[in-house]
């Protein structure tokens, strides 16, 4: 029984402290490069997909936001299989589990969107900004403070992608280029400045 309880307070303790130390698994040179290559692939999408569907247009931006993923996040497989310890993949694991519930709300939406016709698809890029948004609040805790700005720019962009959604405008390539690319870019500019600098002092 004895054990059993402190075990528990082991535990206990582990939370806390994951709560009040910065998680570094994230890179800023990984996370701005993810920004570059959403630049690209609007760039590109006319030259691989023209005006294709909106359909095309989903599936274009699903494939990209993989890559840009992989990229992002590359660094934090590599390091969570060959390198970390124990007490650091369960915070790898804590931190990268808040980002999993927008993750599947959007996998959900994208799959309802594309299902109901064209129109909808045209809220997709506003709705995954915001859930996006919402990804970096949830992760706000165990990231740099100043990380809530980057979040907050998803969400102003979000809300301006819905608002373009009328006309369908928001599925133009830039709408996703810009806004991805950009909170991209600045979460790597944070993540450099507020930890990898003070590193290399």
């Amino acid at each position: 029984m004895e054990i059993q309880r402190a075990l528990s307070q082991i535990s206990e303790i582990h939370g806390r402290l994951a709560k009040t130390d910065v998680y570094r698994g994230y890179r800023a040179v990984p996370v701005a490069l993810s920004g570059g290559l959403a630049l690209l692939a609007a760039a590109v999408q006319g030259k691989l997909v023209g005006n294709g569907s909106p359909e095309s247009f989903v599936y274009y931006w699903v494939g990209a936001a993989l890559l840009c993923s992989a990229t992002a996040g590359g660094g934090i497989v590599y390091s969570y299989v060959g390198q970390e310890s124990q007490l650091a993949r369960r915070r790898t694991r804590t931190v990268v589990g808040q980002l999993l519930p927008c993750v599947a709300a959007g996998v959900g939406v994208t799959a309802l969107m594309v299902r109901l016709g064209t129109e909808s698809i045209a809220f997709l890029p506003g709705l995954w900004a915001i859930l996006f948004s919402l990804g970096v609040f949830a992760s706000r805790p165990y990231l740099p403070k100043n990380i809530g700005w980057v979040a907050l720019f998803y969400m102003v962009a979000g809300t301006v992608l819905l608002a373009m959604a009328g006309d369908s405008s928001s599925l133009s390539p830039w709408g996703m280029g810009l806004t991805f690319g950009v909170g991209q870019m600045l979460a790597g500019v944070v993540l450099y400045w507020d930890l990898e600098r003070k590193s290399v002092r």
